[in-house]
């Protein structure tokens, strides 16, 4: 009945996973367990418990992200519900026998949603970083726990493979399964999400995923985000920083270039005055935002300060890129999509 997805990098934390599947598999007689390698370069299988050799089978990936990873592990699977896992959860104790229970649903139920569990330091406030991380215990259908019926996964295709990261991958997949007349709910099944272990430039690189942003813009138009019930970003906020920022060089650039007179350098030097002014203003409150509900250590606070005055113009940057190579990548049936 059941074909349980992994996609995995190799992290150790899969074994983690799989180790607290083990026990827990006499609840699902029927279950199959399909590890899908995504390592660009993988040397040798992941490990798998013995007491899964029964279950367990090591799918091979392209390494083209955790979209296309899915897509390999559900299109092998040959159950009617396909659950999908991330490598780094950590379901409870009882989570088959309450997958079981969640699974037995009416027959336009589409999709049932695990509870996700971030947990967080009882001894301080938490990070920026384990903030972010805690806020999938609020998101919908994501896929760190997220069973679909095949059918409704063969209906709309499966994960668009467009998005390499894991972000609105998952967000994306969900509207088009309700647009396909599915419904989705929660169960009470509960996984465990720990926050990864991650230098203090993470929050730099997760901006890469304005890109598929700008992807969903031009799937979706304007009102993507109500589209797929995805709460409001700050990007309106970064463009305006990003701005003032670019406005206060380049006015300064050109007031010392040659040949300016003495009230083109004054407008100009109002205009650098001008842009630093917001600059700085908009980077004060985005550090603000992000420093107070922390733990505020020394660390923290430098990081906070660093990325704060990087992330708009990366995040911009992200967003442009994203919106120039997906130019010419949205077709007939994702535009009537959008408007159904």
């Amino acid at each position: 009945m059941i074909s349980i997805v992994v996609p995995t990098v190799g992290r150790p934390s899969l074994t983690v996973l799989l180790d607290a599947l083990a026990p827990q598999l006499a609840e699902l007689p029927d279950a199959e367990i399909l590890l899908v390698d995504d390592r660009r370069d993988p040397s040798g299988e992941p490990d798998v418990p013995a007491a899964l050799s029964g279950y367990a089978k090591v799918l091979t990936g392209r390494g083209a992200g955790p979209a296309a990873a899915r897509n390999v592990g559900w299109r092998a699977a040959r159950q009617p519900w396909v659950v999908f896992l991330d490598d780094d959860v950590v379901p409870a104790p009882d989570w088959a026998r309450r997958l079981r229970d969640d699974l037995a649903v009416g027959d336009r139920v589409g999709g049932v949603q695990g509870v996700v569990e971030v947990p967080l330091p009882a001894d301080r406030r938490p990070t920026d970083w384990e903030r972010s991380t805690a806020g999938l215990a609020e998101g919908e259908w994501i896929t760190a726990d997220m069973a679909y019926r095949r059918a409704a996964l063969e209906q709309v295709g499966g994960f668009d493979e467009r998005f390499p990261r894991a972000y609105r991958e998952d967000a994306e997949l969900a509207h088009r399964v309700r647009l396909a007349g599915w419904q989705l709910v929660r169960g009470r099944r509960v996984i465990t999400h720990p926050v990864r272990p991650e230098d203090r430039w993470v929050s730099l690189r997760v901006q890469r995923g304005n890109a598929d942003d700008a992807l969903l813009r031009r799937c979706y138009g304007p009102n993507w985000r109500q589209e797929l019930r995805l709460p409001p970003g700050r990007r309106p906020r970064h463009v305006a920083v990003t701005a003032a920022g670019a406005l206060a060089l380049t006015a300064a650039a050109l007031r010392v270039g040659p040949a300016r007179g003495a009230a083109a350098r004054r407008v100009l030097g109002a205009l650098a005055v001008t842009g630093a002014l917001g600059w700085a203003a908009g980077t004060a409150e985005f550090a603000r935002a992000r420093i107070a509900p922390g733990p505020r250590t020394r660390d923290e606070v430098l990081t906070m300060l660093v990325t704060s005055a990087l992330i708009p113009p990366v995040a911009v940057t992200h967003w442009v890129r994203g919106w120039w190579r997906t130019r010419n990548s949205i077709t007939d049936g994702d535009v009537a999509g959008a408007q159904r």
